[in-house]
């Protein structure tokens, strides 16, 4: 049951083209429930947007969820990018993906459930990726380095377009 009145942008719809289906599911029932209206800014990736992210520290591999598709980007729509904006929202992530028998692992503590303390130093907030049986899970980011901003959030994405 859709309890507000949200709807995807075409540049969201854009970057859901690719991605995991049971994933889309996932973020399309979010929408649906979420007290927080979103963007999806990123989806799918190439080898060479990979790399570019890798570079710059926006990321810690080269074995992204991203690259098959099983992972995206989601951000509240007029974010200041503080770690409270991010929790409702993620909160209806993690109803969306319970109500449809998912596991995903949240970018803002690298763990199963969003509401779990934040125990790593790699804050990604905007990411869902689906860990899948068939493909090696990717190191726990808790040991890496990232800086934080000031708000506590790694900042991973460029917002463009």
């Amino acid at each position: 049951m859709q309890t507000n009145k949200f709807k995807f942008s075409q540049r969201s719809e854009k970057n859901l083209n690719g991605v995991n289906p049971d994933l889309v599911k996932v973020i399309r029932r979010a929408l649906e429930i979420t007290p927080v209206d979103f963007i999806v800014i990123e989806g799918v990736r190439t080898q060479a947007r990979q790399k570019d992210m890798v570079a710059t520290g926006k990321s810690q591999t080269m074995n992204s969820r991203h690259l098959s598709g099983n992972a995206v980007d989601i951000i509240p729509v007029n974010t200041t990018w503080k770690i409270e904006e991010f929790k409702p929202l993620l909160k209806a992530v993690k109803q969306a993906a319970d109500e449809q028998g998912m596991k995903l692992r949240f970018g803002i503590n690298w763990k199963h459930d969003p509401s779990l303390p934040i125990e790593t130093k790699f804050i990604d907030a905007p990411t869902l990726r689906y860990p899948h049986e068939n493909q090696p899970e990717v190191a726990d980011c808790a040991s890496c380095n990232a800086v934080a901003n000031g708000n506590g959030i790694h900042l991973s994405r460029q917002i463009s377009g």
